[in-house]
């Protein structure tokens, strides 16, 4: 098959991290010095993997696993020193260090409107016909995404304003708390004007000539976000290093995705789902997880060709060498819950053509090879799926020391061609997990890995090197040392994730000398 799956031959180790999460300027890390120095930080350690998160834009929640569009990245990665070498910017452009995460965001965003501006006045023929090229390379999603941006952000002033009016004019609380939900609740595409919102032609035309600034500055995000993508990718390659990169199954409901082609999600005559994904109770909670994103119309999509995934995994591959496929177990069959219920216990399985979804996949000409997220509910059929298309699957050590020997996440129980990780992003750190686990399964942990309670999360971790796994994969939580204080996401709570940032000053003494040791010892310096 074409999806170059031969790209597991080798062992190899990595490490997890966001580029957000990289450190630098106030409010996220971003593609400049320090995505750089992150990439010789990997290479002096010997690993030869640099695994991330989804990249797109976020909404205001920052979750890279509800981003506006599967092809369109995050503007707040880009690197503003970067334009000021180019002389884009003015020198002071650079971030201040007295801001809040909020404040950084817009000071960033602002920034991006100066470079486009600068970009107008200063940049020379070379750099011109580039963008040009980026648009036309990239119009089939860029030209939705910017006009579906521009239109977000008008909806956005209108419901502000609205919202600022009520709380003028209506004195009672609870009048008023009901005003500012029905407002909350039309934040979305479906909230805006009707002719908008079901893509009439003049409509669309005419927001297209009133909304024309706003446009060509989406348009030159991307451009610069790419530009800057690649160059750090080809500075990973220069030093060993691959990219890999995170697809979630499903999209956001509000996103460019469902608003340009409802026509690929089982959405009502309003365009609302009618019924939402999300996953049975879990290891992670009691009531499963609601994640309302709108399902796909399967049917309509593998009568077109599935055309729609064969442009996404296409895209995928421009950023990463290799990427993870988010619960795949969804291309089996996937929870689809009642759009009216708060929970996901009344859900139920609905059945998915990942098989001939995969095969065309594979006779395609994406070269992406894939890892399997095959957690949660597995059940043969799912093996089968990935087994048939020879996906590697993951193994979490923190899953291992529940129930007997037999525990398929034991590293005894492995088998060669799957991606071991001591935790993932949803995970606990794993000292964060050791720390909290009873005393009997301390013990239990302490027994099997013939460690000292003192010394964790090096013994998980070395178990993960000395594993069979062909890929030995650590978040950089780990590697520092760093408690459950320094997650950087809790399934099931809405606030405060996706934030976490790490200092170079956190590296524990010798821990290059010792991670560079694990690799080559186990066989695992590609």
């Amino acid at each position: 098959m074409s999806l170059n799956q031969d790209f597991f031959n080798q062992r190899r180790a990595g490490v997890l991290l966001h580029p957000t999460s990289l450190p630098g300027s106030l409010g996220n890390g971003d593609l400049g010095e320090e995505a750089y120095r992150f990439v010789d930080f990997l290479a002096d350690c010997g690993f030869s993997i640099w695994q991330m998160l989804p990249l797109g834009a976020p909404h205001e929640d920052l979750s890279p696993y509800q981003c506006q569009s599967v092809h369109a990245a995050n503007p707040l990665l880009i690197n503003l020193e970067r334009l000021i070498e180019k002389g884009w910017l003015k020198e002071d452009s650079k971030i201040p260090n007295n801001l809040t995460l909020e404040e950084s965001i817009a000071y960033r965003l602002a920034r991006l409107k100066d470079a486009r501006i600068g970009f107008m006045k200063h940049a020379g023929d070379a750099a011109r016909a580039a963008f040009a090229e980026f648009i036309e390379t990239h119009a089939f999603w860029l030209e939705d995404y910017a006009l579906f941006r521009a239109l977000q952000a008008e909806h956005y002033k209108r419901l502000d304003a609205e919202a600022l009016k009520a709380k003028n004019e209506i004195k009672d609380k609870a009048i008023l708390e009901k005003r500012l939900l029905e407002l909350k609740t039309e934040r979305g595409w479906w909230g805006w004007p009707p002719e908008l919102r079901d893509r009439h032609p003049e409509a669309l035309k005419e927001a297209q000539q009133r909304l024309a600034e706003v446009i060509e500055q989406h348009r030159f995000e991307q451009f610069v976000f790419f530009g800057q993508w690649h160059k750090l990718k080809q500075y990973a390659h220069d030093k060993g290093v691959y990219l890999f990169g995170d697809i979630p199954i499903f999209v956001a409901e509000d996103s460019v995705d469902v608003w340009a082609s409802p026509e690929n999600f089982l959405l009502d005559a309003e365009k609302r789902p009618t019924i939402v994904t999300g996953v049975p109770p879990d290891y992670f909670s009691a009531t499963g997880q609601r994640w309302g994103n709108p399902h796909y119309n399967w049917d309509y999509m593998q009568s077109n060709g599935f055309s729609w995934w064969i442009e996404r995994l296409k895209a995928a591959h421009i950023l990463f060498d290799v990427a993870r496929i988010d619960h795949f177990r969804g291309f089996e069959a996937s929870w689809a819950i009642p759009v009216h219920c708060e929970t996901a216990i009344e859900g139920h399985w609905m059945k998915v053509p990942g098989e001939a979804l995969f095969e065309t996949l594979a006779q395609s000409d994406i070269n992406l090879p894939l890892v399997a997220e095959d957690l949660g509910i597995i059940t043969d059929e799912v093996r089968a799926l990935r087994d048939k298309f020879g996906l590697p699957g993951m193994k979490i050590l923190q899953f291992a020391f529940e129930g007997g020997p037999d525990n398929p996440y034991l590293p005894h129980n492995y088998i060669e061609r799957c991606v071991v990780y001591t935790g993932t992003h949803d995970n606990n750190t794993s000292l964060g997990w050791f720390q909290e686990l009873p005393e009997h399964i301390r013990q239990y942990v302490c027994e099997y890995l013939h460690a000292n309670p003192n010394d964790m999360p090096w013994p998980l971790i070395e178990a993960a090197f000395t594993s069979r796994a062909t890929w030995a994969i650590v978040p950089m939580q780990d590697i520092l040392e760093l408690d459950g204080s320094h997650r950087m996401n809790v399934p099931g709570v809405e606030k405060g994730n996706w934030r976490w940032r790490f200092e170079w000053s956190q590296l524990p003494d010798g821990v290059r000398d010792r991670l560079r040791h694990y690799c080559d010892s186990n066989g695992r310096r590609a």
